[in-house]
């Protein structure tokens, strides 16, 4: 058809087959049709920028809600039950470690398609409910809360094994100029997360800007219930999407997983992956306390609204160091991007904690807060870009990609959940309450870890290339094949092609008889 602006006919059907061509305008320049999954991963975030923004938002936007819900709306009832102040902002973490380990079974058994749309849809659903929960009384408002956010965390945490992967994978598409790879990941995943948690408290701002204090029930619901919005959107994009070519290739869907030929040939990897996410996560907790002095100091009589604001601006701290680390990644490669990172946060964790009593005077607060965006920024250049790409494409063949990532994910986020609870008595352990020792401690000892981080890297993580996953596949076939597994059962397997591809290549044509024959075999 013409449209009134054209002087051309378009077609406003997408054209679908092995080599799809941009169909509409609409879908010519955001890139959803001739190579939807990558370009929509990156222009739109089809398979990961827009699921991490998204679950970004979903985990980021309890941090405003809680504060108004625990100081204003539910006071007296998480002053008379103190457990509601721990669980509710660590109760999604329970629910994301069952979904990245869950997810990862689903991610590699039965696809990535379906469980990023099955993801999608449980973050969509249980955004919507925690917006609306209610109970008998204030503690069952509490409870319903509690209980939404840990389904919610489950739909989170199945992103990282299915969303993550499925990027990484696309990456390697034939198109994606090599020294971009690592590059694209990065900017489609960790930088929509530091993107979204920005979002999530200026959207509380507005809120509040909009409905005052008078109506603060409305601002904590609305901020979540605009959970909703990214997830519907991007629903529709997954529909169009289709397995990532290296996942269609190398999967085990129709064949059993070798699980003891894998631990022997990865587990050193998986571990050093692993144990650094472990300790990355479990030293965030005290890293994120350097805020306190900052806002104790320049908001000394602060109020809800200047509360969030600066929630805000701490958050955007991120955002520098994830899309400079997006460019350098390529240059040094995941491995010493990460090295680079932790050693810097180390340094400055060091002068943080060296010169706190110093630099927490009310005319040197600005030094503080300037050295501490260096910190947070360079976080996110080294770990916070690189743990997940080292470990979609680093400890694993695209088989069991899924499981593996999964599992680092997960060892990851229960170093979180310790450091939640564990950090308070550590920081105890110091002195007292006020006192240099309680202060700093723990930044001393964050920091110490961060170089063990780096230590660890250094020694068991490879550096990896473009095209790494490719490369890795070809070795992981031929290590199978070496120990007797039979890999021709690898790859999805599509019946009617395969028989019609056998007899075009025999005799030219399909027959009736032949046909007949042929399907008499089962194709594996």
């Amino acid at each position: 058809m013409r449209l009134p602006w054209s002087k051309k006919n378009a077609d406003l059907e997408p054209t679908t087959g092995e080599y799809p061509k941009d169909s509409n305008i609409i879908e010519k320049k955001l890139g959803l049709s001739k190579k939807g999954a990558i370009f929509a991963a990156i222009k739109l975030h089809d398979e990961k920028g827009a699921s991490l923004f998204s679950d970004g938002y979903a985990n980021a936007a309890i941090g405003p809600a809680g504060t108004i819900i625990k100081t204003y709306i539910y006071a007296d009832t998480f002053k008379n039950n103190p457990v509601n102040g721990r669980l509710l902002p660590a109760i999604a973490f329970a629910g994301i470690i069952v979904g990245q380990l869950s997810f990862g079974w689903i991610s590699d058994k039965i696809g990535r398609k379906f469980g990023m749309l099955l993801c999608t849809g449980i973050v969509f659903v249980f955004s919507a409910l925690q917006a609306a929960s209610k109970g008998p009384g204030d503690q069952g408002t509490i409870n319903a809360l509690l209980a939404y956010r840990f389904l919610v965390g489950i739909g989170i945490g199945g992103e990282y094994p299915t969303g993550s992967v499925a990027a990484a994978e696309n990456t390697e598409d034939p198109d994606i100029p090599k020294k971009t790879q690592q590059r694209l990941f990065v900017l489609a995943t960790n930088t929509m997360i530091d993107f979204a948690f920005v979002i999530s408290y200026f959207v509380c701002l507005v809120c509040l800007w909009i409905f005052g204090m008078n109506h603060l029930n409305a601002v904590w619901r609305i901020t979540l219930g605009l959970g909703v919005v990214p997830p519907m959107f991007l629903f529709y994009f997954r529909l169009k999407m289709k397995e990532p070519e290296a996942y269609a290739k190398n999967s085990m869907r129709h064949t059993s997983i070798p699980y003891w030929l894998i631990i022997k040939r990865y587990w050193v990897k998986l571990a050093a992956v692993s144990i650094t996410w472990f300790l990355y996560d479990w030293i965030t907790y005290p890293f994120g306390l350097y805020a306190t002095p900052i806002t104790d100091v320049a908001d000394p009589n602060g109020t809800l609204y200047t509360s969030i604001g600066w929630g805000t601006l701490i958050n955007f701290f991120y955002v520098p160091g994830t899309l400079a680390g997006a460019f350098v990644v390529d240059y040094l490669g995941p491995k010493y991007t990460m090295i680079f990172g932790l050693c810097c946060q180390a340094l400055i964790g060091f002068i943080l904690s060296g010169t706190y009593n110093l630099l927490t005077e009310p005319g040197r607060i600005a030094g503080f807060a300037i050295l501490y965006g260096l910190f947070l920024s360079f976080g996110e250049l080294g770990p916070g870009n690189n743990l997940g790409l080292l470990a979609s494409k680093a400890i694993g063949p695209t088989a069991t990609r899924g499981q593996l990532y999964g599992i680092a994910a997960a060892v990851g986020k229960v170093g979180a959940f310790i450091g939640t609870y564990t950090f308070p008595q550590i920081q105890a352990s110091f002195g007292a309450p006020g006192s240099y020792g309680n202060s700093t401690g723990v930044f001393w000892l964050g920091s110490g870890l961060a170089l063990v981080s780096a230590a660890i890297t250094l020694v068991f993580i490879p550096n990896i290339k473009p095209d790494a996953m490719h490369d890795e596949d070809i070795l992981f076939r031929e290590y199978l094949e070496a120990n007797g597994y039979d890999t021709s059962q690898m790859g999805l397997k599509d019946t009617v092609n395969d028989i019609e591809g056998s007899q075009i290549h025999k005799t030219g044509k399909i027959g009736d008889k032949e046909t007949e024959a042929v399907t008499a075999t089962p194709v594996r």
